[in-house]
């Protein structure tokens, strides 16, 4: 919300010497957000005044039009005679009236203006368009001026160029701050000034006579005002000082009609709408749109309507989208037009935020009228301001109001709070007493009465309002935030980190000390990335849970897998350049499970008791805790050390083995068709969880049809795997090695084993018969060739054996390589190489 300092006065008298920045501050303290204070005209420097032309010599022999005029500036200049000015602007005829800035003004920008000689003349100076003003960007032609004002009349005081304007960022719950009306209660409350009230106006009761209104849906409207206005001249124009508050507060002038009903919305905070009554053909209806139903907007769109949207009618069908843009068929009829508008009907109207909020998303149609209606409009504010822009139209346009007034308005109480008064001393840690509490609440529009146990009536104005922590707020926040003292949280002692939080930061540690670099993303979703990721239609990973609210509409859903997210962040590191990547993420995914119960809302005036608490947890859907990584390029950077070495499935295998080690576990691998993996190169990922053998992830190479759908590099390798289930198998923190002081026996075998038989079942047998002397066991060499026979291969293993008490000899590490070999051969039919 754009505020002039100069419209703000108007409803508080703010003291003299004030400045922008200093009403800043005090509504800064008062829990506003003052982004900026924009200060207007300050590189401006007369004379700049209003002229009129009297003469056009069009020039010829130019790239783009150039016309020599005389304009009469008055004594402006000194002497009386006309100024000869070259201009490029075509909008202006002899006889209008322009701005000119004489030699020796300045301009924004530092732009000095002197005599100087153009285009073969001398110009005395510039005719001045909006943008040169800094008034708006309007570059389409110079600024012609309404004839009633008199030549030579200061330019800089007429247009109210010199201002200061609070760019107020107005959050949410805050939505009576998109008013000047609200803007000025918060001034005057921070000053201790009385407020003039601009809503305060006489209205004349409704009756019989006035325009017909129809609401089918009184929960999406539950009040309309409509007023009417004859006799209004089309090419009336909108004075000076109208366009300028527009255009201070970030809007662009229109038409009379348009910038009135813009107006007051400034002014008040109320959208409203204008219709020619001539193109309205029976009488204004809202209810929901119907199926198949269109309608073409005022920016010129045809847009679908959908069953939950909020519809204006007339006896034709839709004539706008309710509180966000009227239709194009009742649009006001510009003034150039031959027929314009003398009949005016005005719409004021009270509608649901949350149907306003869901239309303008639905049709991505963000307007001023709909960011106001879903935040919160003072409903009581309808009469007064249908009255106000009839009261403008009548004075600026020369029309008159029609005695008839319609209004409906459904039935409904004030709401009421009930509060202890020492609850805004309990939350903010300071003794504010009863006296102050009801000020302050006061000074915000409450009405409260009692004396212990407060009954405290939430104005209109103030939809945000709705539990005793708001009224806390409140208090807190007029009162100061700077006075609430800063104290610690005390800990209970003898608590650290949980098992759960331990393994999280060692699993993150031990990654990132592998060369991978944490990517964390949005746990956003939508149906397209399980598409690339070639799910099949019964995967449990499309079974998603669905946001009300989602930022996007093309991801509404929370993610079932980390791995949509952190492959885009590869494509996307990988396109601007970075193409040797190794990323990974730990987070939560969200698995529903179809038996979650409704949410419960819980109170805020205490603390829930275990069954509250309890009931809110089982409407949660299953959340476990995974950790994924994703590699591209090169493992290992080739230079004068060697060549270099790309990622390949085996690295993502890895990735896993270092997951679990953080948890103290072993992994079992096998080989697995799980998409979005390669059927060839996939591994499942087995741990002992609960007694039983558990599937606890998946490593390996992305499908290639995966790899093209989603534009990643060539031979993309992932690993995703379930930490809670890690934890689970763990049994405990994982220990340091003992480090033995006695030398190591190391042992080589090389054993041939059929193609399809894993090297993880070879490892396991070795290590099984090894019996407890095994330090280690290395994989260091995998063998094909003709002469193994078609269909083998040779891994050659280097054993490490230890003993912690004693040297061992020779004899007992040939034992236990043989206890090994035996084993191998036993489960998976190896041979001994050379044998």
């Amino acid at each position: 919300m754009r505020a002039p300092l100069s419209w703000l006065r108007e409803y508080v008298d703010l003291p003299a010497g004030e400045t922008g920045r200093d009403v800043a501050a005090k509504l800064i303290a008062a829990g506003l957000e003052v982004e900026t204070v924009e200060r207007l005209g300050t590189g401006i420097t007369g004379p700049l005044v209003v002229g009129q032309v009297l003469a056009i010599e069009e020039l010829t022999g130019f790239k783009k039009p150039i016309r020599y005029c005389q304009v009469d500036v008055g004594d402006a200049n000194g002497t009386g005679e006309p100024q000869n000015i070259v201009c490029g602007a075509t909008n202006f005829a002899v006889g209008d009236k322009v701005v000119v800035i004489l030699p020796g003004g300045v301009l924004p920008g530092d732009f000095r203006i002197g005599a100087r000689k153009t285009y073969g003349r001398l110009s005395e100076g510039m005719i001045c368009s909006a943008s040169e003003l800094g008034m708006s960007d309007d570059h389409d032609g110079i600024i012609v001026l309404p004839p009633e004002h008199e030549v030579g009349t200061d330019a800089i005081e007429l247009l109210e160029l010199v201002d200061e304007v609070l760019d107020i960022a107005v959050t949410p719950d805050r939505g009576y701050c998109l008013s000047m009306r609200g803007v000025a209660r918060e001034a005057a409350t921070a000053y201790g000034l009385p407020l003039r009230d601009p809503a305060l106006l006489d209205v004349p009761v409704p009756n019989e006579h006035g325009h017909p209104v129809e609401i089918e849906d009184r929960r999406g409207c539950d009040r309309f005002t409509a007023r009417t206005v004859t006799g209004v001249r089309p090419d009336a124009r909108s004075p000076i000082w109208l366009q300028r508050r527009l255009q201070k507060a970030g809007m662009r002038p229109i038409s009379l009609a348009v910038d009135i009903t813009n107006y007051v919305m400034l002014e008040l905070g109320q959208p409203l709408h204008a219709y020619d009554r001539s193109r309205v053909n029976g009488a204004i209806g809202v209810r929901r749109a119907r199926p198949g139903e269109k309608l073409t907007t005022l920016d010129g769109t045809k847009r679908e309507l959908h069953p939950e949207d909020l519809v204006i009618t007339d006896d034709s069908g839709p004539i706008g989208l309710a509180g966000v843009m009227g239709g194009a068929d009742t649009e006001i009829a510009d003034a150039r037009e031959a027929t314009g508008t003398s009949e005016i009907v005005i719409e004021a109207a009270h509608f649901d935020p949350v149907s306003i909020a869901r239309t303008a998303r639905r049709h991505k149609l963000s307007s001023e009228a709909s960011r106001r209606f879903e935040r919160g409009v003072d409903p009581q504010a309808t009469s007064a301001a249908a009255q106000r822009t009839v009261d403008l139209l009548v004075l600026l346009a020369g029309g008159t109001a029609e005695a008839g007034v319609t209004e409906i308005v459904s039935p409904s109480g004030p709401h009421t709070i009930r509060m202890r008064a020492d609850h805004p001393d309990r939350v903010a840690g300071v003794a504010y007493g009863r006296e102050t509490v009801a000020r302050r609440l006061q000074d915000v529009g409450c009405d409260v009465y009692g004396t212990d146990e407060l009954t405290v009536t939430v104005p209109s104005w103030r939809p945000d309002l709705t539990d005793p922590n708001d009224l806390a707020e409140e208090v807190m926040r007029l009162e100061g935030y700077e006075a609430l003292p800063s104290t610690l949280p005390r800990l209970p002692s003898g608590r650290g980190l949980t098992e759960r939080q331990r393994l999280r930061r060692r699993v993150g540690r031990a990654l990132a000390g592998a060369g991978y670099v944490e990517a964390p993303n949005y746990p956003f979703v939508g149906d397209a990335a399980f598409d690339r990721l070639g799910l099949e239609p019964d995967d449990p990973r499309r079974r998603t849970v669905r946001l009300v609210n989602p930022l996007s509409d093309e991801e509404p859903a929370l993610r079932t897998t980390l791995l949509p997210g952190l492959l885009a962040a590869l494509r996307r590191n990988d396109g601007r350049g970075s193409h040797d990547l190794a990323l990974f993420e730990t987070g939560l995914v969200f698995r529903p499970t179809g038996c979650e119960t409704a949410a419960v809302r819980l109170p805020v005036d205490r603390r829930p008791t275990d069954e509250e608490l309890a009931a809110l947890t089982a409407a949660l859907p299953a959340q476990p805790r995974r950790a994924a990584v994703v590699l591209a390029g090169a493992r290992e950077q080739a230079g004068w050390w060697g060549k270099g070495r790309p990622a390949t499935w085996a690295d993502a295998v890895e990735a896993a083995r270092t997951v679990a080690r953080e948890a103290g576990v072993e992994l079992a691998l096998e080989a697995d068709r799980h998409a979005p993996w390669h059927p060839g190169r996939c591994a499942a990922l087995y741990a002992g969880v609960d007694g039983e053998r558990t599937l606890v992830g998946h490593a390996g190479e992305l499908h290639p049809r995966v790899i093209k759908a989603m534009q990643l590099p060539a031979r993309t390798c992932a690993m995703e795997i379930d930490l809670d289930l890690l934890e689970r198998a763990s049994s405990g923190a994982p220990q340091a090695p003992h480090v033995s002081t006695f030398p190591v026996a190391t042992q080589d075998v090389a054993l041939v084993v059929d193609a399809s038989v894993p090297a993880a079942e070879v490892e396991s047998a070795l290590r099984e018969g090894a019996g407890e002397l095994l330090e280690s066991l290395r994989l260091f060499d995998v063998f094909t060739g003709e002469q193994l026979g078609e269909g083998k291969k040779s891994l050659a293993y280097a054993l490490r054996f230890r003993a912690p008490d004693r040297t061992l000899t020779a004899e007992e590490a040939t034992a236990a390589r043989e206890a090994a070999v035996a084993a191998a051969v036993g489960r998976t039919g190896a041979v001994l190489r050379g044998a």
